[in-house]
């Protein structure tokens, strides 16, 4: 029997925090070549930074915004255990704290980062992963079209999706992806994913069993909130309630409080700075999951249907068949 698939979970996600000094600065330590780089300011409000390998440094999008790609100097570069920042006040304002989530590109690890033009027709897109994705964010490079999100537990995937840069619920669509498989994904006529010479953006994400997971759960409205089973101990996850406007939540074992298991929380939807713990967000990362607390819309509203990524600190159970130590 298979308990994992990766052992060592930080050698494809870790998160890092740091304080920026205004100049450029160099965040090392990764265990891993980054590929994909999400930074947010914690302290204050700043958009989002979103950077990656397959676009090239210095290009950046906003997952809380509809913006075109842009070029600056706020990641200037990646490297061999982290990446380099320039005097940008996105990822590196002097005294200000921040929060970056790093993933590697690999099928090992069920995640492909795909760049390709729009036709404005029926148009299949090749990816990497050797495996039908679960979930799949892309982003219209060049124009203001909203972030196109489809999910696994959102249903078939010609007939749903969700909006990253949004507070809305989840929705039905017409001609956006259509069609997905092992070796592609084919995408229609919406601008939003297919617009003729447009650039496009696509992550894209299989479910790699004690790694990661790409779930739904039902909110029961209690302090004592849902318990959700992932198979690991989570150390990122994001979750939106998909039936009315509210705002998605992220959370990660990086910002967490040392006492109390709640989780500070940043929103991919919005600039705001990190919310203090509060019992509308209480996300407690468990060595076999994660369980929700509070009564609110945001995370727990009773009777609703929440999806969920989460990426692992630990396996529960290590591929040779032993419990990880929970922290």
């Amino acid at each position: 029997m298979a308990y994992t698939t990766i052992d060592k979970p930080s050698d494809y996600f870790e998160t890092k925090l740091y304080t920026g000094n205004g100049g450029t600065q160099s965040i090392t330590g990764l265990d891993f070549a980054p590929s994909w780089v999400w930074i947010k300011r914690r302290s204050s409000t700043q958009k989002h930074g979103l950077y990656d390998t397959v676009r090239g440094a210095t290009k950046v999008l906003a997952s809380d915004a509809t913006d075109a790609e842009a070029t600056h100097d706020a990641l200037t570069a990646f490297g061999t255990d982290g990446f380099t920042l320039g005097n940008i006040g996105r990822t590196n304002t002097n005294n200000e704290t921040y929060v970056a989530w790093s993933w590697k590109e690999t099928a090992t690890a069920g995640f492909d980062i795909v760049a390709y033009t729009g036709t404005g027709s029926s148009n299949a897109v090749s990816h990497s992963l050797s495996a039908t994705p679960n979930m799949m964010i892309i982003k219209n490079r060049d124009d203001t079209d909203s972030w196109y999100v489809w999910h696994q537990s959102l249903g078939a995937v010609a007939s749903n999706y969700i909006n990253l840069d949004t507070v809305d619920p989840a929705s039905s669509v017409d001609n956006g992806i259509i069609a997905l498989s092992s070796s592609n994904f084919t995408v229609n006529t919406r601008g939003d994913v297919n617009e003729n010479t447009m650039k496009y953006i696509a992550y894209c994400f299989a479910e790699k069993k004690g790694y990661s997971k790409f779930g739904s759960y039902t909110g029961n409205g209690n302090a004592d909130g849902t318990f959700v089973y992932t198979g690991f101990k989570p150390a990122f996850v994001i979750v939106k309630n998909t039936s009315i406007n509210e705002n998605w939540s992220m959370h990660d074992h990086k910002r967490n409080d040392a006492v109390i298991p709640n989780f500070a929380r940043l929103t991919p939807d919005d600039n705001q700075a990190e919310a203090a713990n509060t019992t509308f967000a209480k996300v407690e990362l468990l060595s076999n999951g994660f369980k929700l607390g509070g009564t609110a819309d945001v995370i727990n509203d009773a009777s609703v249907k929440f999806i969920f990524m989460a990426f692992a600190e630990n396996p529960f159970v290590t591929s040779g068949g032993v419990p990880a130590t929970a922290r």
